[in-house]
C-alpha cells in the first residue's frame, strides 16, 4: 500500500492508565476504505487501542500516552488539536446499542443538532441518508417520531450507526458492534460493514474469530497490550507468521 492510501498511522505508541502500561510500542497503518479487525484474548488491550484512535480514552483520569497517532498526516495528540473535531472525522459505535431516550428521528438528527444544524429541511435529509446507509430507512420511515427504545437490538444498534454516519465522519470504529445481537441482527451488521468500506475507513474490535475472518481486509492480532501481528486477513488466519497467533486463532488459548 503506497502512503496515500494510509489513513490513521500509528507510531511507537505507548498507553498507560496511571503506573499501569496497557499498551506497548504499537506501530500499524490504517488503510483508506478497508476493514481493520482487531482479535486478541480479554484485556489485551484491544479497546483501549480503537478508543486511542479519537481520544475517547481522555475522559478517564490519570490515562498517559507516548507515541503519535495521525489522521491525514496531523497526530491527534498534538497541543491544540481541537478534539471534537477528532471526534466528528474519527466515529464510535459501542458494543452495547445505546440509543439516546429519544425518537428515531432525533437521535440520527443529534450530532447535527449539536454542531449547529438549524436547517430543518438540511436535517431531514441527512437524517434519511444516514439511516438508509445504515441499512435501516425501509424500516423505520413510517416510525420516526417513535422511541427509538421501540426499535428490535439489531435495528438499534443500526440506528447507532446511522446516529455516527450523520455527522460525515471519516473513519468509523466499531467495538464489539454485533456480539449482544442474534444470527440474523449480526448478518445484517456485518452485511452493512461490507457496504459502509466504500465511503469510510473501518476499525473493528470482535471476539468473534470467524466474523473477523468474513469481514476484514486486515487482520491485527493483539497479546498483552502488544500488537503480535498485523496482516492481509486471509494470511493471518491461514498462514500466520506468529506461532502464538496461530494458537489463538486455533483455540487453543484465549
Amino acid at each position: 500500500m503506497n502512503r496515500e492510501h494510509i489513513k490513521i498511522k500509528v507510531k511507537d505508541f505507548n498507553f498507560f492508565y496511571g503506573e499501569e502500561q496497557a499498551l506497548k510500542n504499537v506501530a500499524m497503518d490504517i488503510y483508506k476504505n478497508e476493514v481493520i479487525g482487531i482479535i486478541g484474548p480479554s484485556g489485551c488491550g484491544k479497546s483501549t487501542f480503537l478508543r486511542s484512535l479519537n481520544r475517547m480514552n481522555d475522559v478517564i483520569p490519570g490515562v498517559k500516552y507516548e507515541g503519535t497517532v495521525t489522521l491525514d498526516g496531523k497526530n491527534i495528540f498534538a497541543h491544540g488539536i481541537d478534539v471534537v473535531d477528532i471526534r466528528r472525522k474519527v466515529g464510535m459505535v459501542f458494543q452495547k446499542s445505546n440509543p439516546f431516550p429519544k425518537s428515531v428521528f432525533d437521535n440520527v438528527a443529534y450530532g447535527l443538532r449539536i454542531n449547529g444544524e438549524k436547517n430543518k429541511d438540511v436535517i431531514a435529509e441527512k437524517v434519511e441518508k444516514s439511516l438508509m446507509g445504515a441499512a435501516l430507512w425501509g424500516e423505520v420511515k413510517d416510525r420516526l417520531s417513535a422511541s427509538a427504545f421501540d426499535l428490535s437490538g439489531g435495528q438499534q444498534q443500526r440506528l447507532c450507526i446511522a446516529r455516527a454516519l450523520a455527522v460525515e465522519p471519516e473513519v468509523l470504529l466499531m467495538d464489539e458492534p454485533a456480539s449482544a445481537l442474534d444470527p440474523t441482527a449480526t448478518s445484517k451488521i456485518e452485511e452493512l460493514i461490507q457496504e459502509l468500506k466504500k465511503n469510510y475507513t473501518i476499525v473493528i474490535v470482535t471476539h468473534n474469530m470467524q466474523q473477523a475472518a468474513r469481514i476484514s481486509d486486515y487482520t491485527a492480532f493483539f497479546m498483552m497490550g502488544e500488537l503480535i501481528e498485523y496482516d492481509v486477513a486471509g494470511k493471518v488466519f491461514t498462514n500466520p507468521s506468529k506461532k502464538i497467533t496461530e494458537e489463538y486463532i486455533t483455540g487453543r488459548f484465549g
